[in-house]
């Protein structure tokens, strides 16, 4: 599989979160891809750079240099999947921030499974997000079933 993360899976990776470091390294030894959107780096350099966190920052460019690569919105299919998704949640009522609907688009675009905390991830079928931030499933595990919805 291949892997979009979202900020707020990003964020816990930079601080050294235990579980989602496990994840790091079997997503490593199965060499599977993981990615960023832009948006994320954007929101945790800014971030890190707000704090003034050198050791963050560290972490952050050693990860973007070693285990994750980033996407960029260089794609107009991107934003008129973002701006379809924007259309569809305004039309229910449901209000969701423009960063969120960016990296989802982008993880469409690039058939990419998102990785998210966030329940109400602007995804249009649950089934391509996976949360990680749970213990591994058998499927995640090398066996069967089904990925976590």
């Amino acid at each position: 599989m291949t892997y979009l993360l979202d900020t707020n899976i990003l964020t816990p990776l930079i601080k050294q979160d235990s579980r989602l470091l496990v994840r790091l390294d079997d997503v490593n030894y199965r060499r599977e891809k993981l990615f960023i959107s832009c948006i994320t780096y954007f929101e945790s350099k800014g971030g890190l750079l707000a704090i003034n966190s050198q050791k963050k920052l560290a972490i952050l460019d050693n990860l973007c240099k070693s285990n994750i690569n980033i996407l960029f919105l260089d794609r107009i299919e991107i934003i008129n999947i973002a701006s379809g998704i924007y259309a569809n949640l305004r039309n229910k009522g449901t209000p969701i921030q423009f960063p969120d609907i960016l990296i989802a688009a982008t993880a469409i675009h690039h058939n990419l499974v998102l990785v998210s905390n966030d329940s109400d991830i602007a995804f249009p079928s649950k089934r391509e997000v996976h949360f990680w931030r749970s213990p591994l499933t058998p499927l995640e595990k090398g066996g069967t079933g089904s990925p976590p919805l």
